[in-house]
C-alpha cells in the first residue's frame, strides 16, 4: 500500500486530497502537513502530494525529494522560468532509496478535460496564424496568468516554432497597461478574477475566415481528484528527474 503525505492538508484541495486518498483502498494517508507543521512526518512516506503556495512549494519540493519521497506538485506558479529552477537544483539532490534520483511530477492541472484540452492546442497551433489563451478563476487565485495557461501558452509555442510559424500578428500601437494581456512565451494570456468561478479556460486560434475556440471549465474541485490520484499511483513509474503534465501516465 503506497504511503500518501499531503503538504497543505487543511486548504480547499488538501483537504479534499486527503479524503481521495482516505477513501482509496490501494493507498495510506500517512500524514497530513500545513502552514507551520514541521515536514518530518512525510518521511516515512513514499509519496507527498503538495498543494500549498508559490511562496513555499519549492523548499516544500527540495525537502521531500531529499529525503527520497517521490513528489506530486498540484501548486500553481511554474512557469518556464522556475521549472528550469526547480530542474537544476533536483539536479544536486543525492540518489535516494532505490538508488535514482527523485521523482518530480508538476501538474499544471489535474483536470483530464484540461490536459485533453492542452493537448488539442498543441496539435491545432501550427494551423492558424494568431492564437490567445483566457483563463478565468475564483477571486481567491493567488497567481495570475494560471500555471494550466502558461503551459498552454508554451506548447502552443513551441507548436508554432516547430511548424516555422513566425511571431502572432498584433497590429496594435496605442493600449492602456495590461490591456493586451501577458505575453507567455509570445502567445497573449488573459487571466479574469471573478467571485462564482471555480477554473475555466479557453484557447482561441485564428486564421483566414475562420476561427477555433477550445474551452474547458471545471465546475467543482471534485474534478480534479480523478487526476491527482492517478499522479499518486503513476508518479513511481516515471524516470528521475522532473516531468511536467500528466500526459505521459494518460498515453497522450
Amino acid at each position: 500500500m503506497t504511503r500518501v503525505g499531503v503538504l497543505g492538508a487543511r486548504g480547499r484541495m488538501g483537504s479534499l486530497v486527503c479524503q481521495a486518498v482516505r477513501d482509496a483502498g490501494d493507498l495510506h494517508l500517512a500524514a497530513e502537513v500545513d502552514l507551520g507543521d514541521p515536514r518530518e512526518p512525510l518521511a516515512g512516506c513514499d509519496v507527498a502530494v503538495d498543494f500549498t503556495s508559490p511562496a513555499s512549494v519549492m523548499e516544500n519540493v527540495l525537502w521531500c525529494a531529499s529525503a527520497g519521497l517521490d513528489v506530486v506538485v498540484g501548486t500553481s506558479g511554474f512557469d518556464d522560468a522556475r521549472l528550469a529552477e526547480l530542474r537544476g537544483r533536483l539536479g544536486a539532490v543525492p540518489a535516494g532509496r532505490e538508488g535514482t534520483g527523485p521523482r518530480v511530477l508538476v501538474v499544471p492541472n489535474f483536470s483530464v478535460g484540461a490536459v485533453l484540452m492542452m493537448s488539442f492546442a498543441r496539435q491545432a497551433a501550427r494551423f492558424f496564424d494568431s492564437a490567445e489563451v483566457i483563463e478565468l478563476h475564483h477571486a481567491g487565485k493567488a497567481d495570475a496568468p494560471s500555471g494550466t495557461a502558461a503551459r498552454t501558452a508554451s506548447l502552443i509555442q513551441a507548436a508554432r516554432a516547430e511548424a516555422g510559424l513566425g511571431p502572432v500578428p498584433d497590429a496594435t500601437a496605442v493600449t492602456a497597461p495590461g490591456a493586451r494581456g501577458a505575453a507567455v512565451g509570445g502567445i497573449r494570456v488573459h487571466s479574469v478574477r471573478l467571485a462564482g468561478l471555480v477554473a475555466h479556460q479557453e484557447v482561441l486560434f485564428g486564421g483566414s475566415g475562420e476561427t477555433l475556440t477550445i474551452r474547458h471549465d471545471s465546475l467543482d474541485r471534485a474534478s480534479f481528484l480523478p487526476g491527482v490520484l492517478t499522479a499518486i499511483r503513476g508518479v513511481a513509474s516515471l524516470p528521475p528527474g522532473l516531468t511536467v503534465g500528466l500526459d505521459a501516465l494518460l498515453g497522450l
